[in-house]
């Protein structure tokens, strides 16, 4: 199982190791993380504030075609997935062209700004990606049980996958969301253990 992600501050990063976490617990399942390239200068992300990358190797395209699953996470812009994961997909035409990823079990996980900033909008508009490699979108659905029903506290994520409120940039993942990318990574990891074994 892949864990790929692109994360600009890190509240990604957080998630997608912990979602490693999740998947590696399950006995046979190996889980790699990935970072897709960076799109922006070292001057640009300076002026923003980002902190250095973590040290998860860069993907290219062609690594995919190697994995049996896939989390595939990321900031939102707009409601949207991050142009640096967009790019990343929009250079996956050969493998699209040769069908190499259909069939394959895919999940999102993501951070937004605010509440109203795209926790649903952000996984619902990336399954479009998924759905041109004929890949399985695979929702966690309410499989988390009572953490989907949180009402106290403020908690990311939503039926689409696991995700974290990053505010401006202070806030970080909560161990409830973080129980919960435990979760999906687990999840995941489990139905494309079943799917390997069935092929």
């Amino acid at each position: 199982v892949y864990i790929v992600y692109y994360s600009t501050y890190g509240h990604v990063e957080k998630l997608a190791q912990e979602i490693k976490k999740g998947a590696a617990s399950v006995e046979g399942v190996e889980a790699k993380l990935w970072q897709v390239p960076e799109t922006l200068s070292e001057e640009v992300l300076g002026k923003m504030g980002a902190p250095a990358k973590g040290d998860a190797p860069i993907i290219t395209p062609n690594d995919l075609a190697e994995a049996d699953g896939f989390l595939f996470g990321f900031p939102t812009r707009f409601g949207m997935m991050a142009v640096q994961f967009k790019a990343f997909l929009d250079a996956t035409g050969g493998l699209w062209r040769t069908q190499q990823l259909a069939g394959k079990p895919a999940g999102l996980f993501y951070s937004t700004g605010s509440q109203g900033g795209g926790q649903e909008t952000t996984p619902l508009t990336a399954i479009t990606q998924l759905v041109h490699h004929g890949m399985i979108f695979v929702p966690i659905g309410y499989t988390f049980g009572g953490g989907m029903f949180e009402m106290e506290n403020i908690k990311g994520g939503s039926p689409y996958g696991s995700g974290t409120y990053a505010g401006d940039g202070s806030r970080q993942p909560t161990e409830l969301e973080m129980e919960q990318a435990f979760h999906q990574g687990k999840y995941i990891a489990t139905i494309t253990k079943k799917l390997k074994g069935s092929a």
